[in-house]
């Protein structure tokens, strides 16, 4: 007999993750399936980083901020490890800093200016030559993602009712019927798909059709850096490279001249959209990166002059005790070019639900609870 359940979530990623948890807490049985043997996509691929202080003012910084409470949440439950670190925005340059005064008057993010002299005695990752200050946020988290959604879906099936099946790839999913490779099926109320890029092969015609493109990322690890015993989290930290990606600086006067600056100093910077972000783990190791390359532009192979890059710019603002990189990596995610996920209902009412691009970290959670009480009819 075919099993029944409320709910059908396909994909063990961050983004199946919060939607199996947003129905588990509605009390609906729910059955998640993810195709590999632990997600292994654009969940484990990142920074482990929860950043609020990326998404513009208003409604998205709001679904961030809902995000991160739930994972703290989740912390407090004891289903993942998780710091709360804060973030500083380095600045080198005169117009970074421009920018951070602008920021902080707009005073839509929790943020204060920081002295060259408070930076440095927060962190011993922060270049101090040249330094002229620093932008705090008390907002960022850290997660070890290459654990984090391992442990959520542990903590789902046993605390939460989850029934999880890995190793399972869906190949069929028709008004409610579930089809796994292997034969098996499950039938649901409710079905929704959260395979990230891999939409493409469940529902190709969907993924030809939504204005979803690919991106790519570069990234790679350090040795471990020493650590003090008695030094608590070590924050995030930015360089101002980064001010240029993020939407939540985009009403700064400044940011148009900083944008200018660096297409004519580093014109290869834009070309693979490269900006540099650091975190340092518990055990010393530090996560450096990225790169941004998108749709047909996306090749098979690392590019090392990628890494070389990555590297040469954080050698500018960050300092190692050891540059010696021990790992290093790609993935790929999904990204709409106007909407913070792509949210779409079949014409067999399957529920489609993927791309929240590079936020996946800082967004999932919070997106899957605001479309929940949106199926809902909560307030």
């Amino acid at each position: 007999m075919t099993p029944h359940f409320d709910v059908a979530v396909i994909g063990g990623g961050i983004v199946g993750l919060a939607h199996a948890w947003m129905a588990a807490r509605r009390k609906r049985r729910v059955v998640l399936l993810e195709r590999t043997a632990v997600a292994e996509g654009a969940s484990v691929r990142n920074f482990g980083m929860v950043w609020p202080i990326g998404q513009p003012a208003g409604e998205l910084h709001a679904v961030s901020m809902r995000s991160r409470d739930l994972w703290l949440e989740l912390g407090g439950q004891g289903a993942v490890e998780l710091e709360s670190c804060g973030s500083i925005h380095l600045a080198h340059r005169p117009d970074e800093l421009a920018v951070h005064e602008e920021f902080c008057s707009l005073r839509t993010h929790e943020t204060r200016l920081m002295t060259p002299g408070e930076v440095t005695r927060a962190t011993s990752l922060a270049n101090p030559e040249g330094l002229l200050g620093g932008l705090w946020s008390p907002t960022e988290l850290r997660v070890n993602p290459r654990v984090a959604s391992a442990r959520i879906a542990k903590w789902l099936a046993e605390t939460q009712g989850v029934e999880c099946h890995f190793r399972t790839p869906v190949v069929g999913v028709d008004a409610g019927q579930v089809r796994a490779s292997d034969g098996r099926e499950w039938r649901a109320d409710r079905v929704i798909v959260c395979s990230g890029s891999d939409l493409r092969t469940l529902y190709p015609d969907v993924f030809a059709d939504c204005g979803l493109a690919l991106c790519k990322l570069q990234m790679l690890k350090s040795v471990a850096q020493p650590v003090a015993a008695d030094a608590g989290p070590v924050p995030h930290l930015a360089s101002g490279l980064t001010l240029r990606h993020y939407t939540a600086f985009r009403d700064c006067p400044s940011l148009t001249a900083l944008q200018a600056r660096i297409a004519d100093e580093s014109s290869e910077l834009d070309r693979y959209g490269i900006h540099v972000l650091t975190s340092q783990f518990p055990n010393g190791e530090v996560i450096l990166g990225d790169s941004h390359e998108y749709g047909d532009e996306i090749p098979p192979f690392d590019k090392t002059a990628i890494d070389d890059l990555i590297l040469r710019e954080s050698k500018k603002v960050f300092r190692l005790d050891d540059w010696t990189i021990s790992e290093r990596w790609s993935g790929i995610y999904a990204k709409h070019p106007e909407l913070p996920v792509f949210e779409f209902a079949t014409d067999d009412g399957t529920l489609i639900f993927v791309g929240p691009g590079g936020a996946g970290m800082t967004m999932s959670f919070g997106l899957a609870d605001r479309a929940w009480k949106h199926w809902e009819g909560e307030s």
